[in-house]
């Protein structure tokens, strides 16, 4: 049975050439890339992504749930996979049973992997755990305030000495405004995760990875160095944990409210993902004829639509009715009139030679739709 012809594209040797020019960086300041492949690697498939990865180098993959772990722990058999957004009640026999390593912060977390480490007789060291510390950005993580560092620390060491399976791995934390390079907000986080860090290193817990930051740390590398040095200083790895830039995406670096030029290590990120379909047919239209529902574009002379069978229920927004445009045959064709249920029209009057069943692109590189 034929299907409508929408589908997508994933790009392995872009995906690759990405996560090469991350760990060239990562590696130049002593640092490992944790390939961040959560929420389905950004919509990409993390089944499909996290081998390819794994394979070219990545030691470690970071999910978003336990579940999101499971499947890539199928497809990914020997690599370490970090749980980045906590763990749920009755979620803890299924993390040790594939081997994934939790990230934690509240006293919960902690007692639901102790019990259940204790209920399942685990030898020793053998539930790592990664807590992360509330630099600033106040959405998950020990806070860094004294006392409730303390208190966790003490409940976290009290655990410890009850289920020696439990044993800290990783300290990190994440920085809410990597790619404003001269906001005060990142030394105050990195001031607060060097404190906090004495604080464990007191408290006679050793982690074995210190990681921060995210694609525009990465990419951005005014705190890498200092980052890196505060890892040394406790004889940790120094992990790193891009996301969005192994997709070939990332945000624009400003100084205060101006934007910057990009740094020239990822001017080369490639997009891994396109999104195509086929025209359906072809018309041509006197001047003055209205296109779409609500007649809001007449056309202004004769011209030759073609039609998509796409719409906003399959994901093309509606908002790029009379605005957006795809890529077809190395041109743009704007997109004319609204964006229906399950349909689309297009300008393809100035594009030679086109023809019922041409691909058209409608997210990813211009250079691919040349013919």
């Amino acid at each position: 049975m034929h299907t409508r012809p929408i589908w997508a594209e994933v790009s392995r040797s872009r995906l690759l050439a990405n996560f090469d020019q991350l760990q060239s960086i990562a590696h130049s300041h002593g640092a490992e890339v944790l390939a961040v492949v959560k929420a389905d690697a950004y919509g990409h498939g993390a089944q499909l992504c996290a081998p390819w990865l794994v394979k070219a180098g990545a030691k470690w993959v970071g999910v978003t749930s336990v579940e999101e772990g499971v499947a890539v722990r199928q497809v990914c058999p020997d690599a370490r996979i970090l749980v980045m957004c906590g763990i749920w009640p009755g979620e803890e026999d299924a993390l040790i049973e594939h081997a994934l390593v939790p990230t934690v912060w509240t006293a919960q977390h902690v007692e639901l992997l102790a019990a259940a480490a204790q209920r399942r007789k685990l030898p020793p060291q053998s539930l790592p755990i990664h807590v992360e510390l509330d630099t600033g950005m106040s959405r998950q993580g020990v806070s860094c305030a004294d006392q409730e560092i303390t208190a966790f620390l003490t409940l976290l060491r009290e655990r410890i000495r009850e289920a020696p399976a439990l044993h800290l791995e990783g300290v990190f934390t994440h920085f809410a405004s990597p790619e404003i390079l001269n906001s005060p907000q990142n030394a105050e986080q990195a001031t607060r995760f060097a404190a906090a860090l004495e604080a464990i290193a007191s408290a006679r817990l050793r982690p074995k990875y210190i990681h921060a930051g995210n694609s525009s740390t990465l990419l951005g590398q005014q705190m890498l160095a200092p980052l890196a040095a505060l890892a040394r200083k406790y004889q940790a790895q120094f992990l790193v944990r891009p996301g969005l830039a192994l997709y070939g995406y990332s945000l624009p670096f400003v100084h205060g409210s101006e934007p910057t030029s990009p740094v020239p290590e990822f001017t080369a990120l490639q997009p891994v993902l396109s999104w195509k379909t086929r025209i359906g047919s072809l018309r041509t239209i006197p001047a003055g004829t209205a296109v779409g529902y609500g007649a809001t574009f007449l056309a202004p002379r004769a011209m030759q639509l073609a039609l998509l069978p796409v719409g906003y229920a399959d994901g093309l927004n509606r908002r790029l009715s009379n605005c957006g445009s795809v890529f077809l045959r190395g041109h743009r064709a704007p997109i004319l009139g609204r964006v229906s249920m399950d349909l689309t029209v297009i300008d393809v009057t100035e594009i030679p030679h086109v023809a019922v069943g041409d691909q058209v692109i409608l997210l990813g590189d211009f250079a691919a739709s040349r013919p």
